[in-house]
């Protein structure tokens, strides 16, 4: 009986040191997460107005840029997968896999090849293990990403897509990541960002508004050459706002997963109190029956010496 008591005790020791680990990255990402939320709602605004300039410029004129023409028959897409360097993050990093996959089958179905580039280790993980082409990927600054971290991944995108289809270039440019709504929900979505969909732009959408009419815009040099200043920024902006809300997501999503691992070692740790409880209670028992047993066969055997 000694000995299952010591392996309660050892087990307890083990699933407390545990808690201690789980509850120290429970409060470190619950801090991380203001931050976060932070960089997200200075990033946004820039982003939106960003897009909504670049909207102005393609539907004020008239001019067919590479980057806002729909290709009359797109062959290859591109698409830019967001995910985190680390674990211990609960579904985080599978759900935005699965979205991933689930686009990927959705533009294979319409007869699209797909190039995939990836952020974070645990999709280069993902698509390594099965044997997939990756065309590149980056890694090392999912839970704090730079707007310079966004430039870089942006770069090759952006030339891909001004690139000839003949010569490995893509028609469209699609990025998937987890889109930060509160501390408990965290979406992943999936977004086109080339070319730049102008069906619900905000400018035709102000325009549309009984009594308003669309501005007329004046462009210097020209259309051409403010569109070919403004979309990188567009491109890099957007990608730097998604890396924002996915790091805000995956913080939130480690928090809760480490908040569930606490409670769990809690209620472990009171189960095997209870059984510890139980076999010291047991091992008292059989030690006070023994000791009564011993004294009762004293008193039995000095009865009969006497007699």
């Amino acid at each position: 009986m000694g000995a299952q008591l010591r392996v309660y005790k050892r087990r307890i020791k083990s699933v407390t040191a545990t808690k201690k680990i789980t509850k120290a990255m429970e409060m470190i990402a619950a801090s991380r997460i203001v931050k976060a939320q932070r960089q997200v709602a200075a990033s946004t605004p820039y982003a939106s107005e960003l897009t909504r300039a670049v909207t102005a410029v393609a539907t004020g004129s008239t001019t067919k840029h590479a980057l806002t023409t729909e290709a009359e028959n797109p062959v290859r897409a591109a698409v830019l997968l967001v995910t985190s360097d680390r674990g211990l993050a609960g579904g985080y990093s599978s759900n935005a896999i699965k979205a991933a996959e689930q686009l990927t089958e959705r533009l294979k179905a319409e007869g699209k090849d797909v190039v995939t580039y990836i952020v974070g280790r645990k999709g280069v993980s993902y698509y390594g293990f099965r044997e997939r082409p990756v065309a590149e990927s980056w890694t090392g600054f999912t839970d704090s990403p730079a707007y310079a971290d966004a430039k870089r991944i942006a770069g090759p995108l952006i030339e891909a897509v001004q690139r000839d289809t003949a010569e490995g270039g893509v028609d469209e440019l699609h990025i998937v990541f987890t889109e930060f709504a509160s501390m408990m929900t965290q979406t992943p979505v999936d977004n086109r960002l080339l070319p730049l969909s102008l069906e619900k732009a905000p400018v035709e959408q102000e325009a549309a508004a009984p009594g308003r009419i669309l501005p007329l815009f004046d462009f210097e040099p020209s259309a051409e050459g403010v569109l070919d200043a403004l979309l990188p920024r567009y491109v890099e902006s957007r990608i730097y706002n998604a890396l924002l809300q996915a790091a805000a997501s995956e913080h939130a999503a480690r928090r809760r997963a480490m908040k569930s691992a606490t409670d769990n070692a809690e209620e472990l740790i009171k189960s095997l109190s209870r059984l510890a409880n139980a076999a010291r209670q047991a091992e008292i028992t059989q030690e006070i029956s023994e000791i009564v047993g011993g004294a009762s066969a004293l008193a039995d055997a000095t009865a009969g010496s006497d007699n």
